[in-house]
């Protein structure tokens, strides 16, 4: 007996081109992705990411914190949307911010991440876009990639579902880097988020099972 398709959040940042949202919106049209993006969350209403799902017909829905007197207050309003449009599962596309304990606890391992690098290297605190692939070109490391994880109440420490990698070249630039370490991206959230909406993911402690 199939799974009824899941429902899924995708929220945005204020700058980002939304790539990652649009892979996962493209995989569940697909049918890759046993699911449907039936909201996309940011925190400014004319964000591209956000402009580009409402050009698909997708909901989407603008909350600031700066509209709200306490982060409480705002992390109330996201779980209020959340569940007011049966969501089950959130990945998060760029979307900067710490998310409030009351999301967390309610979707534990419900909700995703993609970091542009193997975690545990070159991730937590202001490890994010650019500054990440320039450290990683920096240090001189071989190998980069992708990987995709759970979030918990800190950056990047949540358990890793999957993991792409990516050899460096001599001649690459941070800019090559986050060229091609995208690609991975896409393919490896989509992946997990694949797993999720089958029913084949299993948290034990930090460890992710697959089945």
């Amino acid at each position: 007996m199939s799974k009824s398709p899941i429902r899924i959040a995708v929220m945005v940042s204020g700058q980002g081109r939304g790539t990652n949202m649009q892979a996962i919106i493209d995989a569940c049209a697909s049918g890759k992705i046993n699911g449907k993006v039936g909201l996309v969350l940011g925190v400014k209403n004319d964000a591209p990411a956000m402009e580009k799902a409402r050009s698909q017909g997708i909901s989407t829905l603008a909350l600031s914190p700066k509209a709200f007197d306490t982060n409480d207050e705002y992390n109330a309003a996201i779980l209020k949307a959340l569940n007011d449009n049966s969501i089950d599962l959130i990945c998060l596309a760029g979307y900067m911010r710490v998310l409030g304990q009351n999301i967390i606890d309610e979707y534990r391992n419900r909700i995703m991440n993609v970091h542009p690098a193997l975690i545990p290297s070159f991730c937590g605190r202001g490890m994010y876009g650019h500054h990440v692939h320039e450290a990683v070109i920096a240090r001189g490391v071989k190998y980069s990639g992708a990987t995709v994880h759970f979030v918990d109440e800190e950056y990047d420490t949540g358990p890793i579902i999957e993991q792409s990698i990516v050899p460096i070249e001599e001649i690459d630039t941070a800019e090559s880097l986050a060229a091609k370490v995208l690609i991975h991206e896409h393919k490896a959230y989509t992946d997990a988020i694949a797993l999720f909406a089958d029913g084949k993911i299993e948290v034990v402690g930090r460890k992710v099972r697959i089945g």
